[in-house]
């Protein structure tokens, strides 16, 4: 891709998911995501409905009527994106692949983010970590993570969340709100993500295509796994096969869910199909 088609992906991504952060997402990102506590911001007179237990008693004694002490959310939040870049990515049958709703989900949150003034750093993995950028705040610091979500080739084609997150919580020190953008097909990540989710605020944001749930009865055909390159005939009229693939496919689903169930984590299932934006939307009211 050159550069000129390059930043016309950029600035058409930006513009559509800057729209919805502003509009929309932005409230209700800075209500779901609290700040780390209230400081201390100044003394005004006291107005009707305000809370009793905020009046200063030094003040009102000295000026003979009611002030009250007022707080400021202390809100210094960091962003971390974690965004799976395995083959599997590139599958889609509807008008959109995988990776290219990823991207748009990772730039909604960003910008909403840095409306509220938040640092995001990105993550990019497979089987290994490919890509780090440190958290910072800024617009042209979120076109940059769009840049990388655009065109980044990785190394590997497999994926491991369980390395991802180990990589995480090796770099953020401080706690982090942390979305996970992957299909999830990946193994042993559990216990992981139990240690991760008691210091950081993680949500799994989970991409998949309607055809991923099911095969369809085409007879026998030659498919290639994405991630490990392998190719195979299946005879996809046998109902035995469509039966265990749908199997695998479930299982791999309830492993999901409830791996981050049991660690406290949310959840959101995103079909490349459907509105991400509700999904969004409806999350973080839930949240809230």
């Amino acid at each position: 891709m050159d550069t000129k088609e390059l930043l016309k992906k950029v600035r058409k991504i930006e513009i559509k998911t800057r729209r919805l952060s502003d509009h929309i997402f932005g409230g209700e990102y800075h209500s779901t995501f609290k700040g780390r506590g209230m400081t201390f911001s100044e003394v005004r007179q006291y107005q009707f409905g305000d809370d009793v237990r905020n009046i200063d008693w030094n003040v009102t004694a000295r000026y003979h009527e009611p002030f009250v002490k007022v707080f400021e959310e202390e809100r210094e939040l960091t962003m971390m994106l974690m965004v799976d870049v395995s083959g599997s990515e590139l599958f889609g049958t509807s008008q959109q692949f995988k990776n290219e709703i990823v991207t748009e989900i990772a730039a909604t949150l960003a910008f909403s983010a840095t409306q509220n003034n938040d640092k995001i750093g990105l993550i990019l993995f497979s089987n290994q970590i490919e890509l780090y950028i440190p958290p910072k705040k800024g617009r042209s610091h979120v076109l940059r993570i769009i840049r990388e979500l655009i065109e980044f080739e990785p190394e590997s084609k497999e994926t491991n969340v369980a390395e991802a997150l180990k990589f995480m919580q090796n770099v953020m020190k401080k706690k982090a709100i942390v979305f996970i953008l992957s299909d999830f097909i990946s193994e042993d990540y559990k216990q992981t993500m139990k240690i991760v989710s008691k210091k950081h605020d993680v949500t799994g944001i989970r991409i998949y295509d309607k055809q991923e749930e099911h095969i369809p009865n085409l007879g026998v055909v030659n498919m290639q796994d994405e991630e490990t390159g392998q190719s195979m005939l299946v005879d996809t009229s046998s109902k035995r096969v469509r039966r265990n693939y749908e199997k695998f496919y479930q299982d791999n689903v309830g492993y999901f869910k409830d791996s981050f169930a049991k660690s406290g984590a949310g959840t959101i299932d995103c079909r490349v199909d459907e509105s991400y934006v509700k999904k969004l939307l409806g999350y973080f009211k839930r949240r809230a």
